[in-house]
């Protein structure tokens, strides 16, 4: 209302409230929430291997190290901007087309994000036992040397002429081989176990190249593996002509080697569980003719090197050094077939 009087003041303005500052919206909040979750995953899972298998992880190839740590840092900074973000108000939602790309590509790094946390905890290595790791002592018969990218067992008093590079199976402890391969290098064998780039051969097939270039002396060369680690040596075997035999522990080849000029030796159990005998006949067909086939009555996958029971694996009928006793034999009349020619 207005005065006519002359004398009468000016009206004030109607005095404005300064607005309260919104409350985060439920989406914002949900957000949030998800990034959080994802953000503690990455802290979780590397302290869960840390804490369960730090001892074991420190043997491996160096690059599950890095991705445990990097998971770790990663979920840090998640956790960091998390924070960040519930201090302050929601800034207005971006519309049309922008909005939709900036949210896909924000969900896709929070999903790579979250296969990274998966990753980091899968990865965890099945730890060598007492017994392998009592095989790993030196002494007058064979030295056993850590590499960064290898355990190399070397027979004392002799210069191998032939030698063995061996792949672990997926998530085994490189150190669960020793008590399998080091009575090959109490032969007079030289034997190499590969510590495979997070625990998965594949992941570098061409790693026994490596192995094989740091032992010059040696003549005569046989890849093998356990399980994945045998896939891959087959690959390797197939594509080197400077390798000679091919010894696999419960596993076979991908793809059709029949033609390789190759010694090679198929062991396996009769319970294995996971690389089963119907597995190991189909394999007959795509390995060279002369193929020696050895089946180990009542053993399993775990069997062929010492990281205790593995999910999926079939029941030991026959204590685990006897079946090793039979694995070790066959394995030795591979590399004295390969050392003959």
């Amino acid at each position: 209302m207005t005065s006519d009087h002359p004398d009468a003041p000016p009206a004030r303005p109607a005095q404005v409230r300064p607005a309260r500052r919104a409350a985060h919206p439920s989406g914002h909040r949900a957000g949030l929430a998800v990034r959080a979750l994802v953000g503690l995953a990455l802290v979780a899972a590397p302290a869960w291997v840390a804490a369960t298998a730090g001892g074991v992880v420190v043997h491996q190839h160096a690059s599950l190290g890095v991705l445990l740590v990097s998971s770790a840092v990663a979920g840090v900074c998640v956790l960091l901007r998390v924070v960040a973000l519930a201090r302050r108000p929601p800034r207005p939602g971006r519309r049309g087309a922008r909005r939709v790309v900036v949210g896909l590509g924000a969900g896709l790094g929070y999903l790579v994000l979250a296969v990274l946390a998966v990753a980091a905890a899968w990865l965890r290595p099945f730890g060598a036992t007492d017994a392998a790791l009592a095989a790993l002592r030196p002494d007058a018969t064979v030295d056993v040397q850590e590499h960064a990218g290898w355990y190399a067992f070397v027979p004392r008093g002799t210069s191998p002429t032939t030698g063995l590079v061996y792949s672990p199976g997926a998530r085994v402890d490189v150190r669960a081989t020793a008590a399998v391969l080091r009575p090959l290098a109490e032969r007079g064998y030289l034997v190499v176990a590969l510590k495979e780039p997070l625990g998965i051969a594949l992941t570098s097939p061409q790693q026994s190249a490596g192995a094989i270039a740091a032992f010059p002396d040696v003549a005569r060369w046989a890849v093998g593996g356990h399980s994945l680690g045998g896939v891959a040596a087959a690959s390797f075997a197939a594509t080197h002509d400077d390798v000679d035999g091919l010894l696999l522990h419960a596993s076979y080849p991908l793809g059709d080697m029949s033609g390789a000029d190759l010694v090679v030796a198929s062991v396996s159990g009769s319970r294995d569980g996971l690389t089963t005998p119907a597995d190991v006949d189909a394999s007959r067909a795509h390995l060279p003719a002369g193929t020696t086939f050895t089946q180990v009555d009542g053993a399993v996958h775990a069997s062929f090197a010492d990281y205790g029971p593995q999910p999926g694996d079939g029941e030991p009928g026959v204590p685990r050094a006897q079946a090793q006793t039979a694995i070790v034999r066959a394995s030795l009349d591979l590399l004295v077939a390969v050392d003959r020619g």
